[in-house]
């Protein structure tokens, strides 16, 4: 792997973000989770409470790198030299769920085909398999306004948001947010996962196959098993994330750049 060594302007702390925020993007592009230079996955700065890190607007999710990240403001004001903008407008969506949430250090946004499929269904994700149970009654939903471009949507978004892991914009994509970016984008791959598997289902019904639903308390027992922790259950990304990174540095480490 090449060496790309921290430049001096940052401090470890931030550079480890700056990384790990780096790797997000590739992995979300590797996946097709992507929508070309649009959407965003934003991480507080370590050590403050009004400073982020942000794609530069115009680049794909598969351009990213470290030291190309954005730092910004809550209100989308660039606040370190940079040759690169920001989509300001589009940090509505964001900056209400990072002020909002102690949580919610990484905040991500995706129009992945299957998470966007089912948020125009009436109840979301269905409890239909193991991928999904994680978030069984966990899963929020915003009705779609228009472009996010509305400051008084801010609102709310926060308000329909609550303390879940996931919300569902209808008719729009999907927000996750997470403690890291690792733990964001395991989120979004399990729901995107389950999201897919219920479409396939679903698809099947039409040729007369009957969709089984396990008992409510066995899906609220799923869920607390995750999110609990039980048996050798981790936070989401705890496990994964190092291996997904390995597996980027083989492919291009270019993001550390």
């Amino acid at each position: 792997m090449t060496d790309y060594p921290k430049p001096g302007r940052y401090s470890d702390a931030e550079w480890e973000a700056r990384v790990s925020l780096a790797a997000c993007y590739r992995m979300v592009a590797k996946l097709g989770l992507d929508d070309l230079i649009y959407n965003h996955i934003s991480l507080r700065v370590p050590g403050t409470k009004d400073q982020f890190l942000i794609n530069p607007y115009g680049h794909l999710f598969g351009e990213i790198t470290a030291s190309s990240l954005v730092k910004i403001d809550t209100s989308g004001e660039v606040i370190e030299e940079t040759p690169h903008s920001v989509n300001k407008a589009a940090f509505v969506i964001h900056a209400a769920v990072h002020k909002s949430r102690e949580d919610a250090h990484c905040v991500l946004h995706t129009h992945s085909d299957a998470s966007t499929a089912v948020s125009g269904q009436p109840e979301g994700l269905l409890p239909l398999t193991q991928f999904a149970m994680r978030f069984y009654n966990r899963q929020a939903f915003h009705e779609y306004e228009g472009v996010a471009i509305d400051e008084a949507e801010q609102q709310r978004i926060i308000a329909h948001f609550g303390d879940n892991p996931v919300m569902l914009m209808r008719n729009h994509g999907i927000l996750t947010v997470g403690r890291t970016p690792g733990e964001a984008f395991m989120l979004l791959y399990y729901f995107e996962r389950a999201a897919k598997i219920q479409l396939q289902m679903q698809a099947a019904c039409a040729s007369g196959i009957a969709l089984v639903l396990p008992e409510p308390e066995v899906c609220e027992k799923a869920a607390r098993q995750f999110w609990e922790m039980q048996g050798d259950i981790l936070i989401p990304g705890e496990r994964e994330w190092p291996a997904l990174m390995r597996d980027l540095d083989r492919a291009d480490a270019g993001y550390r750049a």
